[in-house]
């Protein structure tokens, strides 16, 4: 009885290890994608979609439609970099190592370069998107609109019922932030950040930096986006890539999830 009690004890000890070793990874990459996605999207292009979009409409609608787009971008990034995971772990944790190395120091020479307010050309850049896009919808209203009294109103009907489900806005916002995240260093991080990390705190964690940065974006709208010095943070983006890419030294490739 003795003999048996005693070998079931290792395996109760072996199980919590995992588990607490389950848990630190999933912290782990969760803190890692939330500060890497706070200071690449503050001050990005899709900040701005969201911060333009909100003044002009409905602020649940845009945050809805940036929020799926970003949120469907994240999960596909992270699939993208699990899938990385076939390759041994010790090449994909220091080639990712590189990566970070190379994003901290692009950003930190892109913050020095900067000027103080560097952020109004992207501002205005965006604005002249959006405004374009506002020109292709109205023209969009006015060919499928009432049209005339001959044809009648039940042409109409279907249109409505449509648009009560999708609204236009809805969809705007959502391909507007899809388009502006493709390719974008936050995308790229986050397939780097999934290809090391435990996948689901990544996920996690990269949904909850997106939904903080779209949220204040959408309900401060302008003030906050012409008070954010896009310099500052690129530079303190920088900084905090070449924390990851130096924290390698000091952790194995084999710890972790």
């Amino acid at each position: 009885l003795q003999k048996g009690s005693s070998q079931v004890a290792p395996v109760h000890f072996v199980n919590e290890e995992s588990a607490d070793k389950t848990n630190l990874g999933f912290i782990h990459a969760f803190v890692a994608a939330i500060s890497v996605i706070i200071v690449s999207e503050l001050g990005d292009k899709t900040f701005f979609i969201a911060a333009i979009m909100a003044m002009r409409y409905n602020r649940l609608t845009v945050l809805a439609g940036a929020m799926l787009a970003l949120g469907l971008m994240t999960c596909l990034s992270v699939l993208f970099g699990y899938a990385t995971t076939v390759i041994p772990r010790i090449y994909t944790y220091y080639v990712s190592t590189a990566l970070f190395a190379i994003f901290g120091i692009r950003m930190l020479r892109e913050g020095l370069k900067m000027s103080p307010d560097e952020g109004q050309e992207e501002l205005e850049e965006v604005q002249a998107e959006i405004k374009k896009k506002d020109e292709e919808l109205q023209r969009t209203k006015l060919l499928n609109g009432p049209g005339d009294v001959e044809s009648g109103p039940g042409t109409t009907i279907p249109q409505k019922k449509w648009l009560h489900f999708i609204s236009p806005i809805f969809v705007q916002a959502f391909t507007l932030t899809f388009l502006a995240e493709w390719g974008d260093r936050s995308q790229l991080t986050t397939i780097v950040l999934a290809a090391r990390e435990d996948p689901y705190g990544v996920a996690v964690g990269g949904t909850v930096g997106h939904c903080l940065c779209t949220g204040l974006a959408v309900i401060g709208g302008r003030m906050i986006a012409q008070k954010i010095s896009v310099r500052t943070v690129t530079i303190i983006g920088g900084i905090v890539f070449l924390a990851f890419a130096f924290s390698a030294l000091f952790i194995s490739p084999d710890s972790g999830f």
